[in-house]
């Protein structure tokens, strides 16, 4: 189950880098976004996926699961949300502004079409 979990993270990486390298502000953010699931995709994945019971005190169990893991992850969904919730105001207030948001009008050169 590692393996399927560690492609599926892959292909997240490279949908998410084919988006952030496109011109479109927007897709940008949303490659941003999908770079952060992978990441905690990823995280998930090399905690271990193993069954098993709380690690609380009293419990007698055979095998218990790493709370570590699920930790770093809400931290960071709610890392990634912050990020997120900035870049698509400061994408709104760049297309209020501008009235583009293609990243070269923004940078100010423009196309020869």
């Amino acid at each position: 189950m590692e393996i399927l979990m560690s492609i599926v993270a892959g292909i997240l990486f490279t949908v998410a880098v084919y988006l952030m390298l496109s011109r479109s502000l927007l897709r940008i953010i949303i490659g941003t976004g999908i770079l952060s699931h992978g990441a905690h995709l990823l995280i998930l994945t090399m905690g271990g996926l193993k069954g098993g019971t709380v690690p609380l005190l009293g419990e007698n169990a055979p095998s218990y699961t790493d709370p570590l893991p699920q930790a770093l992850i809400l931290t960071a969904i709610v890392i990634s949300f912050g990020v997120t919730s900035f870049f698509l105001v400061l994408a709104y207030r760049a297309y209020q502004e501008l009235g583009t948001d293609d990243m070269d009008k923004l940078r100010g050169h423009e196309h020869d079409e």
